[in-house]
């Protein structure tokens, strides 16, 4: 059963594999869905796809293998000129002249009705009452009225077409497009490592029910610590100059870490990390942390992400004093080594299109310092990343 979907989706390039197979069978069998071509279909995606950017491809897929969608190209061997649809004045309709307007006689009749008409014309209609065109009465084309009909081409006006004919052209989830904090949050669960921490305050019921049982029935509670999510996160975000272009996505990215980590700590720094970092910015010239502190305070179990563009002088990197702000006397190399030698899991975001990192020297400079560890703040490019931490 459904054997031959499953190949017509194979076929389609999806990723779909006997394991998917078996629990839509499984659902199936169970009647979780039963009678309704719309509830399968919503459950054979369900079960089937796994990642949003195949939707359109399994819709396609879909409707070719259940027959009540034809592939989109099998209209286009008719070979319609478009110069046929394109509504050059559209025939507005009294309500008298709308009401004289009979439907064909149902949907065989309008698809057995509309291939006769397609061996028989031989050029452009408008106005009329039989041929594909626009504007008038036809049940068939685009820009006219008809209460049961084809639309072919052009935007719908009454919303009554019996069945709409046209390319469907989908854009692809793009995996590099900008992201908001729910689609971060969903990126970072991938890093997430539970463990129960702290003291025992919640309520361990299987433990309870075991040791009640062996208690002969007498209640007897039994307390477990919260399961809490092991893993430690370290964030540096550059601020200020270029990143200003960039603030609403980091402030998304800063939203979702504090809400996806307990260990949680970020500080904040300018073009590159120096001797000093701060994690107030109004305060920063009062109140800062040496960066020496953070390196002997947090162990190397955490994970690191560095958050910022990249692009600056070279000079600011190389040398000694070569920071915009203060005279540095130790070059940025020689602090991001220091980063790396502490924390073997360390990322760098860069919220700058990855296309354009070859422009900036600098960029080149910090990509390789982090061990090629530089990925795009996008979607695909933060996924990337927390693959790398999660090694």
């Amino acid at each position: 059963m459904l054997i031959d979907f499953f190949y017509t989706l194979k076929k389609a390039h999806l990723p779909v594999t006997v394991k998917e197979l078996l629990v839509l069978l499984e659902a199936l069998e169970k009647q979780v869905v039963f009678g309704s071509i719309d509830g399968f279909y919503q459950l054979a995606r369900m079960t089937m796809v796994k990642d949003e950017k195949h939707y359109d491809r399994f819709d396609v897929a879909f409707g070719h293998y259940f027959h009540d969608l034809e592939m989109i190209e099998d209209f286009d061997s008719f070979l319609i000129p478009h110069d046929w649809l394109k509504p050059d004045w559209i025939k507005h309709l009294s309500d008298e002249e709308k009401a004289q307007i009979e439907a064909l006689g149902g949907f065989e009749k309008l698809m057995e009705t509309l291939k006769k008409r397609l061996e028989e014309q031989q050029k452009k209609h408008q106005g009329g009452n039989k041929w594909i065109g626009t504007g008038g009465t036809s049940p068939f084309g685009h820009g006219g009225y008809n209460p049961e009909g084809i639309r072919i081409g052009g935007e719908g006006r009454h919303n009554r077409a019996t069945k709409v004919w046209e390319k469907r052209a989908f854009k692809n989830l793009d995996g590099g497009a900008e992201m908001n904090t729910r689609a971060m949050k969903m990126a970072l669960r991938k890093l997430r490592k539970f463990a129960r921490t702290g003291a025992a305050d919640e309520l361990d019921l299987p433990g309870t029910i075991k040791s009640t049982a062996d208690n002969a029935g007498l209640l007897d509670l039994k307390m477990r610590p919260e399961r809490h999510n092991a893993v430690k996160l370290l964030v540096f975000f550059d601020v200020g100059g270029s990143m200003d272009y960039h603030v609403q996505r980091c402030e998304e990215l800063f939203s979702a870490v504090r809400a996806e980590f307990k260990h949680l700590e970020y500080f904040y720094f300018h073009n590159c990390i120096y001797e000093k970092l701060w994690q107030d910015n109004d305060r920063r010239w009062q109140e800062n942390i040496s960066t020496w502190d953070v390196l002997h305070t947090y162990p190397h179990d955490y994970h690191v992400m560095i958050v910022g563009d990249a692009a600056m002088s070279p000079y600011e990197i190389t040398e000694p004093f070569g920071s915009v702000e203060h005279m540095n006397e130790e070059s940025g190399v020689t602090w991001m080594r220091r980063l790396t030698a502490q924390w073997s899991k360390l990322v760098w975001l860069n919220p700058v299109p990855e296309e354009y990192w070859s422009y900036t020297h600098s960029t080149q400079m910090l990509h390789k310092l982090v061990n090629q560890q530089m990925f795009p703040l996008t979607l695909n490019g933060l996924q990337d990343a927390i693959d790398a931490l999660a090694k």
